[in-house]
């Protein structure tokens, strides 16, 4: 599966953060919810318009994007 055929980002939508297919839910929005400990299946019912190979393609962005992430040093 190939997160960059579901993730997308419009600049005028949801100022521009990732989102999951045209959608007004954000990657961020999904990776909130797994983290404070909803399941795929809890998030799934609240948001039945997703897929749980969405759910997948965000934390494959997640995972990706902290690939790189870099830390700068200050003086």
């Amino acid at each position: 599966m190939n997160y960059k055929e579901i993730i997308t980002i419009e600049p005028g939508k949801r100022g521009g953060k990732p989102c999951i297919r045209g959608m007004r839910i954000t990657v961020y929005d999904v990776l909130g919810y797994l983290a404070s400990g909803m399941t795929v299946e809890e998030i799934i019912d609240d948001f039945p318009e997703l897929t749980s190979e969405d759910i997948k393609a965000c934390l494959d962005y997640a995972s990706d994007s902290e690939k790189h992430t870099r830390l700068l040093r200050t003086a």
